[in-house]
């Protein structure tokens, strides 16, 4: 490993770190992240593919999901460059630049993600407790629209960062506790005051992930009432069944998200490998899921696989 650069104003690169309390694993680790990458690329691939080439599946549901598969399919490449450089080529340093790129697009993506499982949350709304104007709601201009709208407040609340962060001067140890880059990682170390970057990370934070849980938990409070006042049970649970598919994805994106951030501020005594093994779960276990899930709950997503695995009509 390279010398590590300190009492400097200018650092010019930072030095990634894996699992280095797991030497003895250090391959096991790596082949096992070079899997989740390859079931993540693939199967999010599939989704993609199989939503263009089937007509009955072009619905506002899974033009969501096909953002959500595009979405996934950028956090996975977003970590790919350093991961495979520290962990797999033993390469751990990156640029500076380059790493405020890759912290800008990970985050990016995060953000992205919320706001698509809050617009399909919403589809879901409209789909159960407004089923007769769902067309009309849910035009494809309008889910265009929607799907703009989510880009462009991810873009604009995660473009600060880079530069909020560039104009301060780094002059402490540049080793950081990932294998890429983030922001509450690397707010840790300029020898500035870091209190606007931290007040601003705080604020996108609870405006963006904040609010999205709130609305997203409204909207299946409101679904649950309107299916409670369904007489028949069996249809009861045929219309809770459509939403199972979204509140799995929602769980595997929030559940993590949260442990990361409550390991981060109340669980700082635990082991280094603690954070970082919740960060890798956080990244990397969604977009792994996500398609699996999709393809297991989504009748014709899972007839098509069928005929392109098996040869087979279904």
């Amino acid at each position: 490993m390279r010398s590590v650069q300190t009492n400097t104003s200018s650092t010019t690169s930072f030095i990634l770190t894996g699992f280095p309390e797991m030497e003895s694993l250090e391959h096991w680790l790596a082949a096992l992240l070079l899997l989740l990458y390859v079931i993540s690329i693939v199967g999010n691939a599939l989704i993609l593919f199989i939503i263009k080439e089937e007509q009955s599946l072009h619905q506002p549901m899974y033009y969501f999901l096909s953002l959500l598969s595009v979405n996934d399919l950028g956090v996975s490449f977003s970590t790919l460059p350093t991961v495979l450089a520290s962990m797999c080529f033993h390469v751990p340093e990156t640029a500076f630049d380059a790493c405020l790129a890759q912290m800008f697009f990970i985050h990016f993506f995060s953000w992205t993600e919320s706001g698509i499982l809050l617009a399909m949350s919403f589809d879901r709304y409209v789909a159960i407790c407004n089923p007769l104007h769902y067309s009309s709601v849910l035009t494809d201009a309008r889910v265009a629209h929607m799907g703009i709208s989510i880009i462009i407040r991810s873009f604009s609340m995660v473009f600060p960062l880079p530069f909020l962060l560039k104009r301060l001067p780094f002059c402490k140890v540049n080793v950081l506790t990932h294998s890429y880059c983030l922001h509450p990682d690397l707010i840790r170390l300029p020898c500035g005051d870091t209190t606007i970057n931290s007040m601003y990370g705080l604020f996108i934070v609870i405006s963006a992930f904040g609010v999205d849980s709130v609305l997203i938990l409204l909207s299946y409070v409101l679904i649950l009432r309107s299916v409670l006042a369904i007489a028949s049970q069996e249809e009861r649970l045929k219309t809770l069944n459509t939403c199972v598919s979204h509140i799995s994805a929602v769980l595997i994106f929030y559940v993590p998200m949260i442990s990361v951030s409550m390991v981060h501020r109340f669980v700082k005594h635990a082991p280094e490998y603690v954070h970082k093994f919740t960060s890798l779960v956080y990244l990397f276990v969604p977009p792994m899921l996500n398609p699996i899930i999709y393809s297991i709950k989504t009748k014709e997503i899972r007839r098509r696989l069928y005929k392109m695995l098996l040869g087979t009509k279904f």
